[in-house]
């Protein structure tokens, strides 16, 4: 049996229906809420109701659990995200899971998760696996570039920001910062291959795509998929940041962040073979994968989301 929390996020639903398709026995950590869980359709799968602040609940969904996958994350914005909620609940996770006789934990955690870092989600990552590590749940951490794939919070964020900018777009800066995007279905399905693999156990994988792209060709690759053009205009990113304070505080998903700010601030990058060296795994080049963009109105999306509560990444 798989535990998984983030079961109803953009990785967690792609992964979930993965194993199951896999012949995995699977279990998704809900947390409680009002709201009508986002979790896949037409495949057979165990569902558990607790928060990450229950440790009762927590260890009692880790029944009969061989592997947990710790997906979970409140990341998007400022109004959702509580770093010492983050911390704890992977804490009491770790905890339960080892308690429980549980044989692997697997944390999904970030590229950059430094605790001396000037960004807030790289610290809190940092110090979720310090408490993962602590604990004593045999473990595999796992940091990936910025993963890319339908429902995603990085192109659909940049497809969104291009609807609504006409003619100009405001580049964080020049443009230049490194990234590694990695396409979602590559990283599940090194998730799935570490779940037996004895040598995964306690290692700490950089992952990333078979490239490295600025934040301007990533750019110039989502507007020729959109068969769209925009001036691409470098500004001051604390001028962009008091814009993004000012949306995260009036809108209810807003299409720019002081957290993807930060993701932008400093170059994403792994080894360009790290998949294929640490899996076994060729990951896919992006450009060969961004048609998803193509079947949305994004303004029309936007200004839905602002109607309905959204943005919150559920476990």
């Amino acid at each position: 049996m798989v535990l998984i929390t983030g079961g109803t996020g953009f990785i967690g639903r792609i992964l979930l229906k993965q194993l199951v398709e896999l012949g995995v026995e699977v279990r998704s950590l809900l947390r409680p809420s009002t709201l009508s869980p986002r979790l896949p359709k037409g495949i057979p799968f165990d569902v558990t109701i607790s928060s990450l602040a229950d440790y009762r609940g927590i260890r009692a969904a880790c029944n009969a659990v061989k592997t947990v996958i710790h997906l979970a994350s409140s990341d998007r914005g400022l109004r959702d995200y509580f770093p010492e909620r983050e911390i704890a609940g992977t804490r009491n996770l770790a905890e339960a899971a080892a308690e429980a006789g549980v044989e692997r934990f697997i944390f999904l955690s970030h590229l950059g998760a430094n605790s001396t870092s000037a960004y807030t989600v790289s610290r809190t990552k940092a110090m979720e696996e310090d408490a993962v590590r602590k604990s004593s749940v045999p473990f595999t951490i796992i940091r990936p570039s910025i993963v890319f794939g339908p429902e995603d919070h990085f192109t659909t964020q940049v497809a969104t920001q291009l609807a609504l900018s006409p003619l100009i777009y405001l580049l964080p800066g020049k443009g230049d910062t490194l990234l590694q995007p990695l396409w979602v279905h590559d990283l599940t399905t090194a998730i799935t291959w570490t779940l037996d693999d004895p040598a995964t156990l306690g290692q700490i994988y950089e992952v990333g795509g078979p490239e490295f792209l600025t934040y301007r060709q990533v750019l110039e690759l989502v507007m020729a998929v959109l068969k769209t053009r925009r001036i691409l205009v470098p500004f001051r990113p604390p001028y962009l940041r008091v814009g993004a304070w000012l949306m995260e505080h009036i809108l209810r998903d807003p299409p720019i962040s002081s957290f993807w700010l930060d993701y932008l601030a400093i170059n994403r990058t792994a080894d360009l073979n790290s998949l294929p060296r640490a899996f076994g795994l060729q990951p896919t080049r992006m450009e060969s994968n961004l048609g998803y963009l193509q079947k949305r109105s994004w303004i029309r999306d936007f200004f839905s989301r602002q109607i309905k509560r959204h943005g919150k990444i559920e476990f």
